[in-house]
């Protein structure tokens, strides 16, 4: 899907629930759309998102990134000390999404197949309830970080 494709589904989106696409909010959304970098903190969309739009502030991104999560355009990752990260939510990859974490370097990789069909619906039974959703996050070393200590991956 091209970025005018996405911008415009997400419009709908906003228009649904009474909101508008705002300059403001459509400059954080093409820096989400654009990026090469995957799960950017505020701070980090803030930065480039003020070098097209310097009257933009930290507060409006801030409040953006709320609005999106609370109707699920984007999706908020809690990393502890790497603080919250955004990424652009899909439906597609919903349940199936997840990521690793390297421990040194802080880069997030995104692993993209789901084991847990299994264990998700023994749990659910198991407990009488109903799992709309999990994620799954895995935390250690990646390639870069671990070759200068010569550490295999396992």
């Amino acid at each position: 899907m091209s970025v005018e494709q996405n911008i415009a589904q997400i419009i709908g989106v906003l228009k649904e629930k009474d909101f508008r696409l705002t300059p403001q909010r459509e400059a954080i959304l093409r820096i989400l759309l654009a990026t090469e970098i995957n799960h950017m903190t505020a701070e980090e969309i803030y930065t480039v998102t003020r070098e097209k739009n310097p009257e933009i502030g930290l507060a409006t991104v801030y409040r953006t990134l709320d609005l999106f999560e609370s109707l699920g355009i984007v999706s908020r990752l809690d990393f502890c000390e790497g603080g919250r990260k955004y990424e652009l939510a899909s439906d597609k990859e919903r349940h199936y999404h997840h990521h690793l974490m390297c421990l040194s370097c802080g880069e997030i990789i995104e692993f993209n197949e789901d084991l847990l069909d299994e264990l998700e619906a023994r749990i659910a039974k198991q407990s009488n309830f109903k799992i709309t959703d999990h994620s799954l996050r895995f935390f250690g070393y990646c390639q870069g970080c671990r070759e200068p200590h010569n550490e295999s991956p396992a």
